[in-house]
C-alpha cells in the first residue's frame, strides 16, 4: 500500500522528469530558478500569474525580477509545459493542468476554475474555419459570477 506523501512525492519526481526532459529537448539550461519557478507553477491551483509566482520565487531567489519569471513562464508555455489562460485586460495567468479542460472565470473576483465536459471537447469546428485555420486545441470559457462573488 502506498502512502499519500509517497504519491505526492513520486508525482514530484515525475513532473521534474518531465521537466528536464522538455528543457533538453528543446536546449534550454536546467538552473534551479527554472526549476523553482516550475514547481510553484506545478503546485498552484489557482491559474498562477507570473506576479503570484515571482512574490513567492523571490523568497528563494532575491536577485530575480519578474521579467525574469514572466519571460521563463513564456518559455515554459512556448515548450509544452504549461498553457497560457487567455483573458482580455488581465495579466497572463498560466495553467499547469496539460489535460484537456475548459475554464470558468469569475468576472469580478478573477478566479478561474477548471471544468471537464466531454461535450465541449468534441464541438465541431465550423467548416469556413477548418479550410483557412489548423485548430490545435479547443477550449471553451465560461464567465459569470462564482459561488463567492454571487
Amino acid at each position: 500500500m502506498i502512502k499519500h506523501d509517497d504519491t505526492k512525492h513520486k508525482n514530484s519526481e515525475e513532473e521534474l522528469q518531465i521537466f528536464q526532459k522538455a528543457c533538453k529537448k528543446h536546449g534550454l539550461k536546467i538552473t534551479p530558478q527554472r526549476i523553482a519557478i516550475y514547481q510553484e507553477l506545478k503546485s498552484s491551483k489557482q491559474h498562477p500569474s507570473a506576479i503570484t509566482i515571482y512574490r513567492k520565487i523571490r523568497n528563494y531567489f532575491p536577485n530575480i525580477s519578474l521579467g525574469t519569471v514572466n519571460s521563463t513562464l513564456l518559455t515554459f508555455a512556448g515548450i509544452g509545459l504549461t498553457k497560457v489562460v487567455e483573458s482580455s485586460g488581465d495579466p497572463k495567468r498560466f495553467d499547469p493542468d496539460l489535460k484537456p479542460h475548459h475554464h470558468f472565470k469569475c468576472q469580478k473576483c478573477g478566479k478561474i476554475i477548471d471544468f471537464y465536459n466531454n461535450k465541449y471537447d468534441a464541438i465541431d469546428v465550423p467548416p469556413a474555419i477548418r479550410k483557412r485555420f489548423v485548430v490545435l486545441n479547443k477550449i471553451v470559457q465560461l464567465e459569470g459570477l462564482c459561488d463567492r462573488c454571487r
